[in-house]
């Protein structure tokens, strides 16, 4: 099956509230557990969108677009029920994709990663939990982790990324972690994130 390319010069809309539940919607009815939901899917595309050396214009849509909803079947594209649905989730994805470049570009400080966030003990107290965010993240770094190896091995980048690694781990990291402890690692995403758009950037206007 062969899936568009992303284009940086493309519909780069934020997606509304009600477009963002839908694709959620939309992934979260397909018959399959592999497929992301929303928070993991914002995650996966930031991981793309920072991959060193990766120019998403020259990676064709089959390489990456159909782990989101847990690879294509044969001989049919799966789990789609139509051609349909499967263009309106690609054309989504794809215009996420581009409002996260976007936003990363033009206003970097008005930029939000899509986190879950659950009431704490009392009503004033609301907790960050990042945990699908990583481990779309990680999906992404997996995709390439000769690129990535450099990242998390300096010590200035690994600082970074250590808050991902550590929410996204099953065992040790985070799992066992209070909400406090949680919530304080995922409030950290947004501004490492920028930082190593910025890295990015700086090493693209280098080359």
């Amino acid at each position: 099956m062969n899936y568009p390319h992303y284009n940086p010069a493309s519909d780069n809309r934020p997606l509304s509230d009600e477009e963002l539940n839908d694709l959620d919607e939309l992934l979260g009815a397909l018959p399959t557990e592999a497929a992301m939901n929303i928070e993991a899917l914002d995650g996966y595309l930031a991981g793309l969108l920072l991959t060193p050396g990766l120019d998403l214009a020259d990676l064709p849509g089959e390489a990456w677009l159909p782990l989101i909803w847990g690879g294509d079947g044969e001989p049919e594209p799966a789990p789609f029920a139509s051609g349909k649905q499967r263009k309106k989730v690609v054309m989504l994805v794809l215009r996420q994709l581009q409002s996260i470049a976007t936003a990363w570009t033009q206003h970097p400080q008005g930029w939000e990663p899509i986190f879950s966030f659950a009431d704490g003990a009392d009503e004033d107290t609301e907790y960050a939990d990042a945990e699908d965010w990583a481990a779309g993240f990680l999906l992404a770094v997996d995709l390439a982790p000769e690129a990535w190896g450099p990242l998390f091995d300096a010590d200035d980048t690994a600082e970074l990324l250590a808050p991902i690694a550590a929410l996204a781990a099953e065992d040790g990291g985070l799992a066992e972690a209070s909400a406090a402890e949680r919530d304080a690692a995922s409030r950290k995403i947004p501004d490492a994130m920028l930082a190593l758009w910025a890295i990015r950037q700086n090493v693209g206007q280098k080359a």
